[in-house]
């Protein structure tokens, strides 16, 4: 017998869940881009091998986690909300980062802001929470 929750009604998919799910997916996507891209470059020696090498490596692995939830969001998967969420906070800081550059890294920074705060807003939104099958706090089993 299985625990995992499932929304009451499963009929179609709110579109809320697809775009999170979609701008979650997009950042897995950039994470694993980014860390192909500097593990090839080390590869090629590119700087310093081992350095660049486990930072690529490093961001291919933290790819994976919104790529699951992503994936767990268009299945209506009551977990995947968690992943999600920790996403988010923690592009917040990379973003402020970004913006605190002089550089082209500015229109990234906002870029990511505003993805992580869209998707926040949606993740903790109480419909989402429904709509994932996610009971609120003393809610009868």
């Amino acid at each position: 017998m299985s625990t995992e929750q499932t929304p009451t009604d499963p009929g179609p998919r709110p579109i809320r869940l697809t775009v999170v799910a979609a701008l979650a997916a997009v950042e897995g996507l950039a994470l694993v881009v980014v860390g192909l891209v500097l593990a090839v470059r080390a590869l090629l020696g590119d700087g310093e091998l081992r350095s660049a090498l486990t930072g690529g490596l490093t961001l291919v692995a933290l790819g994976v986690i919104p790529l699951a939830a992503a994936r767990g969001l268009l299945a209506r998967r009551s977990w995947s909300r968690g992943p999600a969420i920790i996403t988010q906070i923690l592009a917040l800081p990379v973003a402020w980062q970004f913006l605190q550059a002089d550089s082209v890294l500015i229109p990234g920074g906002v870029v990511l802001a505003v993805v992580a705060i869209s998707a926040l807003v949606m993740l903790v939104n109480p419909a989402t929470t429904i709509d994932l099958g996610i009971r609120p706090p003393g809610a009868e089993r």
